[in-house]
């Protein structure tokens, strides 16, 4: 098969979908792979590098759409992509369809078979494409958070951690999973004072068993958000209903419960946004103030450490891509229920039935 690895345009997307280690398994694999010259530089892989394994590089990203079966890639084509994707074509990256309905219409009119690297399932329900970005996504949030509750950055001024004789912040992460376990980690590890919330007893008594004994477990319940409010210096929104639009646990009038400076950090606004005054953000501009509280909403958080965020990223991908390659879509899904699970879009059918339910569409199951 011949494989298209783009260079991301998106705002500040540093990451690149393949690294030279992975492509130099699909060479050997018996793939001709083609890299946009540039598209791994900001990840920390020289075109040099790409090219002693193997790759192939062309100068532009219409030539790499144009010639390439597949496409490997980080993030959602944007609007100077659609053009470039061809009837047939697969595309194989992170979509969030059920947040944005333009690409949704985009990838229907395109032809293309779009494989969501966040649908693809485990029979455990595990998301093994969308781990390792969860992982860093969560622990750059406590980062970022920290980050922006700095005075100079319009917070309130406080230390995570606080000093001896000084009271740490307090943390309050929405949602157990990935995002959330890990955000906990990092801001246990900080010394913060820590709440974390889930709707699942059975979640909430594993994280009370393995977490730091400053994190405290909480069932998520509107009453019980809005009581945590009033003490909450930051809040992390880590909720996620794959391939689904994620709640609002936090909505505007909720805001006032809140002291001016508390900072709220949306990681899942790739999917809509746990805070009904979410809207996403960018890297270069990543927060905006809303009745004195600090949003900070960047869609591609893992984008800021892109050296790391690749490696992690295609030591899952590559599998499926390889699978992909060799087998072709249609077998590959065939075979493998978890990477079936990833097609949300195939020659102009919804196929995931959280996208057809966001947009009122015609669902059509993959298998028919």
């Amino acid at each position: 098969m011949i494989i298209g690895v783009p260079k991301e345009i998106k705002n500040n997307e540093n990451r690149v979908g393949m690294t030279p280690a992975g492509v130099a398994e699909m060479v050997r694999e018996g793939h001709t792979v083609y890299v946009q010259a540039s598209a791994g530089i900001n990840s920390g892989f020289s075109d040099e590098e790409y090219i002693a394994v193997g790759a192939k590089m062309l100068p532009t990203i219409e030539e790499t759409y144009a010639i390439a079966e597949m496409i490997v890639k980080v993030k959602e084509p944007i609007t100077p992509e659609y053009k470039l994707i061809k009837k047939g074509q697969v595309l194989f990256t992170y979509f969030h369809f059920a947040a944005d309905k333009e690409l949704t219409e985009a990838m229907l009119e395109s032809g293309a078979i779009c494989v969501a690297y966040e649908t693809v399932k485990n029979a455990d329900h595990s998301l093994p494409l969308l781990i390792p970005m969860s992982e860093v996504a969560g622990r750059m949030s406590i980062q970022e958070g920290a980050r922006f509750l700095e005075k100079p950055q319009g917070g309130k001024g406080i230390l995570l951690g606080g000093v001896p004789g000084v009271k740490p912040a307090k943390v309050l992460i929405l949602g157990g999973g990935v995002v959330g376990f890990n955000a906990a980690l990092m801001a246990a590890g900080s010394g913060a004072e820590v709440t974390i919330t889930d709707i699942s007893l059975p979640r909430l008594r594993y994280l009370s068993e393995v977490l730091p004994k400053n994190v405290k477990t909480l069932y998520s319940s509107e009453h019980n958000i809005k009581a945590e409010l009033p003490t909450t210096d930051l809040a992390i929104g880590s909720v996620l209903i794959p391939g689904d639009k994620t709640p609002h646990l936090i909505t505007k009038d909720m805001l006032k419960l809140m002291k001016p400076g508390s900072v709220l950090v949306d990681v899942a606004i790739d999917q809509g946004g746990c805070f009904e005054t979410s809207h996403p953000t960018t890297h270069t501009d990543p927060v905006y103030t809303i009745d004195g509280i600090v949003h900070y909403a960047v869609a591609n958080i893992p984008g800021a450490v892109a050296y790391t965020s690749t490696l992690a990223l295609t030591n899952s991908t590559l599998p499926y891509a390889i699978a992909l390659a060799c087998k072709g879509w249609k077998k590959a899904c065939k075979e493998d229920a978890s990477l079936a699970a990833g097609l949300n879009i195939v020659e102009g059918k919804v196929t995931f039935k959280a996208v057809a339910d966001v947009y009122g569409l015609k669902f059509e199951p993959v298998e028919l």
